[in-house]
């Protein structure tokens, strides 16, 4: 069980987390980043969207729905139920369960749920720029969704199971922080 826990956060990291270039912040949120070779450039727009489902059983695995269009130019961060417990700050550990799709094909790529639902730990520092500036201030006990432009997740290089320039949809359940 406990390689197992270790495997899972490990996975977590590999897919979490950015190259250098992507946690600087380089390009701006609200422009479109010039592509790597060959890479397609996904367009944005400065929009609202509509509030996720109220799937606030954080007991079983939600299910992402991608608005139709184009995706928001910025990090979207609407919490779909507000946790009672600890509040996550910038350096914190957390325990998390989480989904996370593509927008573009609004397909999963990657689920701790759909690994035996066991919750992955990790430091926030090391994880993509999405999820370090979107997870601080939820609280345990919380879910919230995450909608991460190319340039505060993969940017134009892409990740494991990520097309470059690919904005990312998670849903994160928050378990603890410390």
């Amino acid at each position: 069980m406990k390689t197992a826990l270790i495997a899972c956060a490990a996975a977590l990291v590999a897919v979490a987390c950015g190259n250098n270039a992507t946690k600087s912040g380089i390009s701006s949120a609200t422009s479109t980043p010039s592509p790597a070779a060959g890479a397609a450039i996904q367009k944005c727009e400065n929009r609202t969207l509509p509030k996720p489902a109220a799937q606030t059983d954080t007991k079983t695995k939600p299910t992402v729905t991608v608005p139709d269009g184009a995706p928001p130019c910025k990090l979207v961060i609407q919490d779909i139920k507000i946790g009672t417990g600890a509040e996550a700050n910038p350096s914190a550990n957390v325990t998390v369960q989480y989904v996370g799709v593509s927008w573009s094909t609004k397909a999963q790529f990657d689920s701790s749920w759909d690994r035996g639902a066991q919750p992955v730990s990790f430091p926030l520092g090391q994880v993509i720029q999405g999820w370090q500036q979107g997870i601080p201030g939820m609280k345990e006990g919380g879910r919230r969704e995450l909608i991460i432009p190319p340039d505060l997740g993969y940017g134009q290089s892409g990740g494991p199971g990520i097309a470059p320039g690919e904005t990312l949809v998670f849903i994160v359940d928050l378990v603890k922080t410390g």
